[in-house]
């Protein structure tokens, strides 16, 4: 199988190195380039075809949110933003721009590994500790999502999409399979002109898209 192509993206050395690190001591991942801020991250890109790119958002030059937006639109790979507690103004704009996930700094080494392993297969992930930090910020959760919209399974899925649940563990939560959950939230998307369930759990936690 071949191994899965990152860029790290941060302005700290520290995180750079770190990560590097423990990506470089699993089979499974390459790191081909470790940049200061986004505009060198893109001038690697063009060189190496990285699949994933590890992005911090608050970097010198350019920023994570304008790098993710001119990845995404030329195709270059796919966004996982860095993140800490405070960013999440920060980490919408991302994910608008097409992000696919986020993590927080603070994560395990088998976590990095395993969401950089979804965000590359074609999940889009969150931190479940981020989705609750966006809800306890925001003073009336729903503002600008209309409940009305959808059913009452729906709403359960999308619910439940918000706490960071996969789709095997909502199918368990309310006795369905996996593909039907599949259909809701590919047809909850679809409505919503979404492309991912991390920005749908946004969406449904913060009122925007």
């Amino acid at each position: 199988m071949e191994k899965i192509k990152v860029i790290i993206v941060d302005d700290s050395d520290f995180v750079r190195d770190g990560m590097g690190i423990i990506l470089e001591a699993d089979d499974d991942f390459q790191v081909v380039g470790c940049a200061a801020n986004g505009r060198e991250a893109i001038e690697m890109a063009r060189r190496t075809a990285p699949d994933i790119f590890l992005m911090d958002i608050q970097m010198p030059e350019m920023d994570g949110i304008e790098a993710t937006k001119y990845i995404v639109e030329n195709n270059l790979g796919k966004v996982l933003i860095l993140t800490t507690f405070d960013d999440d103004e920060l980490v919408q704009n991302a994910l608008r721009n097409g992000a696919k996930g986020y993590l927080i700094k603070n994560h395990t080494p088998e976590h990095l590994k395993q969401m950089i392993k979804s965000v590359h297969y074609g999940t889009g992930v969150m931190e479940e500790t981020i989705l609750e930090n966006f809800a306890k910020n925001t003073e009336v959760k729903t503002i600008g999502f209309n409940e009305k919209a959808y059913t009452a399974r729906e709403l359960d899925i999308i619910k439940a999409v918000a706490e960071g649940l996969s789709n095997k563990e909502i199918a368990s939560r309310f006795f369905i399979t996996e593909g039907t959950v599949k259909n809701y939230i590919t047809s909850i998307l679809a409505k919503e002109n979404l492309s991912h369930r991390t920005a749908l759990a946004v969406y449904y936690l913060t009122g925007k898209k």
